[in-house]
This record gives C-alpha cells, sequence and structure tokens, in this order.
C-alpha cells in the first residue's frame, strides 16, 4: 500500500517519536527442516495470513523505526495474539531507506538487521509462515526512497539493490521454507495509468537480480519461495504483457524439476470507494447491501471473481502460486454503523474467491483502531478489536479445498444468505444422545453494538448432516448481519441455519459463525442453545 494510505487513521508522530537504534536478538537463525512443498500445497498451508503493517516500513525523515506513525514496538505477544486468531501466515513490510550506508558497499545498519531478525523470529520461531520484503524503498513519496523505476542513474541504483538483498539473504541464509522473501512493494512511476517503458523494463529487471542474488547466496536460500510483483502489484497489469517472470537459473537442484519455487504478488482494494477512499459516501459492499445509495456501482463480486481468475488463468495453471499480499477496507462505521458487517462480508468473499482460484491472501492491517483505520488488533494490548471480521477471514479459508481446477467459466460465487430462507430448511439429522453438542460463545460489545462469535463441535459418534442451531437473544438485542449461517427471526429465539460449505460435522469436528447485533444496554451473551433440537454443553 502506498505510503499515504497505509497511514491512513494514523496519527503521525514523525516529530516526536525517534527510532532507538539497539536491539538484541532473541534467538538463533532456525534452520529446523520441513518437508519442500508444491505450489498448491504451499498454499494451503499458508491459511489465513495478516500483515504487520505501518511498524518496520514506517520511518522518521527518512530513517526506518518502527514506532514513527504512532504504533507501538513489537511484541512477541502480539504475534502470539494474531497467532491464536487463526492466522498462519505474517507479512512483515519492512524499509531500509537511510540505514543502508554509502556504496560501494551499502552495508545495511548491523541494529536495523538485528531487529528485523527478532520480529521475524516472534513468527518463526511459532511455526507461521513469515514474507519480508523491501518496502517503502521504492515510493517517491517517502523521504530518502530510492528504487525509483523512472529515475535516471538505474545502474547504480541495480547496484545497490542487489547489496541490500545479498545482506538480508544472507541474514536469513538458514530459516527453513516458512521464510519467504519479497522482492519489492508496489513498485510504479507514481501515475496509475497504463504502465510506461523502460520503468516497466527496470521493475522485471529488480526482479530477476533479486532472484539470482538470493539464490546465489546458497543455503536454504537456493530453494526457498520467493515472491516478486508486477507494475503496482496490480493484477490487469501483471497478467498484461508488460510483467516477465524472473528466469530461476541457480535455483537448488533439489526442486523437482516440473515445480516453480517463484510466487507472484498482487493487491486488492477494488472498489477504492468502498475499501479506502475517506469518507462516507459508501460503506456497503456485495449482495446484502440494504442501502443501494451507499453501495458502489462497481467492483462487487462478479469483478472480484473475474480479477482472481485471471491470475488463475495465467499463473497458477502453470504452477506459479499467486499471494494477495494486501486487501481489506477501512472502518466506516463513524458514517454508517452496519459498516463492519460488509468489512467482513468483504473480507470472507475476498478470502473464498482467491482460495477458489488457488492464491493465498494476508489481510491489511495498519494498527489503526477507528475511523478510516484497517485494524485487527490493539497493539498496545494485543488484544483482538474486529472479531467479525477475523471469524470471516477463517471461515472463508477453512474447509475442503477444490480437488480439481475450475472451470473456464467458473459459477458465480454465492454469498452466504442475509434474510432468512423463503422454504423450509433441509431436513437435518440430530447428535447422537443428549450432551454430544458443545458451544462456545464470544462477545466482543461496544456502546450500542456487539459481534458474537460461536464454535460449534459435535462431540457425539454419528456425523451431523444438515444443522440448526437455536438460541435465546438477551432482551433488547436484534441481530443485523451474520456470517456462516442463515439467521432467523433477528431477535428473540433465534434459529441459525448452515450454509452450504459448513453442514457437515464429522465427529469431533466444528464449525464456527456468528453475527453483529444492535442492544439497548444489554450485552449478554445468549442462552439455550439447541443443536437439531439437542442441548448443548
Amino acid at each position: 500500500m502506498s505510503s499515504r494510505l497505509r497511514k491512513a487513521g494514523l496519527a503521525f508522530l514523525a516529530a516526536t517519536v525517534a527510532f532507538a537504534g539497539t536491539y538484541g536478538v532473541t534467538r538463533s537463525a532456525s534452520a529446523d527442516a520441513v518437508a519442500q512443498l508444491n505450489a498448491s500445497q504451499l498454499v494451503a498451508d499458508m491459511g489465513a495470513g495478516w500483515n504487520l503493517g505501518n511498524s518496520l516500513e514506517a520511518n522518521n525523515n527518512g530513517i526506518p523505526g518502527e514506532t514513527a506513525w504512532g504504533n507501538p514496538v513489537v511484541t512477541q505477544a502480539l504475534i502470539d495474539r494474531v497467532r491464536a486468531s487463526g492466522f498462519k501466515t505474517i507479512r512483515i513490510p519492512v524499509s531500509y531507506l537511510g540505514n543502508i550506508g554509502a556504496g560501494p558497499n551499502y552495508t545495511v545498519n548491523a541494529a536495523w538487521l538485528n531487529r528485523i531478525q527478532e520480529v521475524v523470529d516472534y513468527a518463526h520461531s511459532r511455526g507461521l509462515y513469515v514474507l519480508i520484503n523491501m518496502h517503502g524503498d521504492g515510493y517517491k513519496t517517502v523521504t530518502g526512497s530510492w528504487l525509483i523505476c523512472d529515475a535516471a542513474d538505474q545502474t547504480t541504483i541495480r547496484d545497490k539493490y542487489q547489496k541490500v538483498w545479498q545482506q538480508v539473504a544472507t541474514k536469513f541464509q538458514s530459516y527453513n521454507d516458512h521464510l519467504i522473501f519479497e522482492s519489492m512493494n508496489e513498485n510504479f512511476d507514481g501515475q496509475y495509468g497504463n504502465p510506461t517503458q523502460p520503468c516497466y523494463s527496470n521493475i522485471n529487471a529488480y526482479n530477476q537480480i533479486f532472484v539470482d542474488t538470493v539464490r546465489r547466496t546458497g543455503g536454504n536460500n537456493a530453494a526457498r519461495w520467493l515472491l516478486t510483483p508486477g507494475w503496482n502489484t496490480n493484477i490487469d497489469h501483471t497478467v498484461g504483457s508488460g510483467f516477465v517472470l524472473p528466469t530461476d537459473q541457480y535455483r537448488s537442484s533439489t526442486i523437482p524439476a516440473n515445480e516453480q519455487r517463484i510466487m507472484i504478488s498482487v493487491h486488492y482494494y477494488d472498489p477504492w470507494d468502498f475499501a479506502g477512499q475517506e469518507d462516507g459516501t459508501i460503506t456497503q459492499w456485495g449482495p446484502g447491501a440494504t442501502n443501494p445509495a451507499k453501495k458502489s456501482t462497481w467492483g462487487q463480486e462478479d469483478f472480484m471473481d473475474g480479477q482472481l481468475k485471471k491470475v488463475y488463468d495465467k499463473f497458477v495453471s502453470r504452477g506459479y502460486p499467486v499471494f494477495v499480499g494486501e486487501y481489506g477496507s477501512i472502518d466506516k462505521t463513524t458514517y454508517d454503523s452496519t459498516n463492519n458487517r460488509y468489512r467482513a462480508d468483504y473480507a470472507r468473499t475476498l478470502v473464498a474467491t482467491a482460495k477458489k482460484y488457488g492464491a493465498a491472501t494476508a489481510y491489511w492491517d495498519n494498527g489503526w483502531n477507528g475511523q478510516h483505520g484497517f485494524g485487527l488488533f490493539n497493539r498496545s494490548s494485543a488484544t483482538v478489536t474486529q472479531q467479525g471480521i477475523i471469524d470471516a477471514i477463517m471461515g472463508a479459508v477453512g474447509g475442503t479445498p477444490p480437488t480439481t481446477p475450475p472451470a473456464t467459466t467458473p459459477p458465480a460465487t454465492t454469498p452466504p444468505p442475509t434474510t432468512p430462507p423463503a422454504t423450509t430448511p433441509p431436513a437435518t439429522t440430530p447428535p447422537a444422545g443428549n450432551g454430544a453438542c458443545r458451544i462456545s460463545s464470544t462477545v466482543s460489545a461496544w456502546n450500542s453494538g456487539l459481534t458474537n462469535s460461536i464454535t460449534i463441535t459435535n462431540t457425539g459418534t454419528a456425523a451431523v448432516n444438515g444443522w440448526s442451531l437455536a438460541f435465546t437473544l438477551a432482551a433488547g438485542q436484534t441481530i443485523v448481519g451474520g456470517w456462516n449461517a442463515a439467521y432467523a427471526p433477528s431477535s428473540g429465539t433465534v434459529t441459525a441455519t448452515n450454509v452450504s460449505y459448513n453442514g457437515t460435522l464429522a465427529p469431533g469436528a466444528s464449525t464456527s459463525i456468528g453475527y453483529q447485533a444492535n442492544h439497548t444496554g444489554n450485552a449478554a451473551a445468549p442462552t439455550g442453545f439447541r443443536l437439531n433440537g439437542v442441548t448443548c454443553n
């Protein structure tokens, strides 16, 4: 995301916050072995991803510092909370900028490299996938940026780029395949139009230098997955004729000849008037929108499906996995109290559609909670702030992946129902015996609203094939939106009915559902849970 947009909603503290500069390394580089995965296995194993945005790529007058844009120092507790919430991949944007010394060596500040390693270790030591990149160095709007594709002296830029990546790759040479390098971020000439030449040729050259440099450092770098973007991580300009896949001539001979180790990076924020535009005009998205005036005229489910099908056809079908390294939508609840429902719908649909087309994803979190923020967590207290969006992501990434590639013309994505079904619910199979179901319910409340995340577990010995979960809301509560189930009625005793992808629960299996509700002062959890008529523990 561009530096302007990455700072959306943050109190800019560059004038008062300085980078401390020295950090210790908590552990040595992890060389524990993991099995090499092919493209489809990698995407499945990466699961849901999350961005540690506006931290290690933040800077104060061109000197990187993780607190420079208002976020606190990254802690192990935060990463543990992200992991506990179900995320399996963390993308860590990194800037180098003024922490790079003068040529010809372009030595990266050792304390900064150590701090990068320490934050990587917070996640890598927990078994998470970690992606690090070169983020703000390629933005004209960032003080001290230098990786500029239309600058005159490309010889110096390429030399500097090669030497910095050589140092970073050497630092992490022994880390296993759960660490992935990304060559750069949203590199382009700053004009949001068609790509220009030779600027795009220079971006392609950077990607090739990156791949060659990392591979030549040896160790596990010879075989690890490497992530490369096209023009501004724009899908149309990456599947188009301007992008050139880098060759991988120095990769390890242990990689099977018919497999790749190059990934393709794209970002997704369409339609921008919903996802990122900082006004109250467009606050709703998707088929569940209740006010046409608040819904964009483009960029809905069919458009999203078509965009992700393009990357499947161009790359995934040829063995190159795609990573939607950023997506998300800002908080507009100050303009529309129902906005979080549509933010969850948007995230759910993007993750589900990406999964359908063999792509992994990472939600953009800039650490800011409140108006125009992308935050899912309070980074100071290491607590969840947007459980509904997290539940939507986890519900979409779960389940059984497709066994065959999508058809040439895929069926339209079917969203979770937003109104009660007009016909009688499908016949259900009760769990065997009393106490054969278990419910956990987590309510997060604010002034007049709440979200409730519910996990249903089949503790019986027989499979449940189709389910209805009945429960009673506290007085004064009214459901205004839900995910992973259809809810009816909206108050009193409610029945949540499974949707197409989560109706079967094997013995011991669980599924997560949830809803957003308004309340009049009583935010108590629901009571009297019954699964297909059987009282749950």
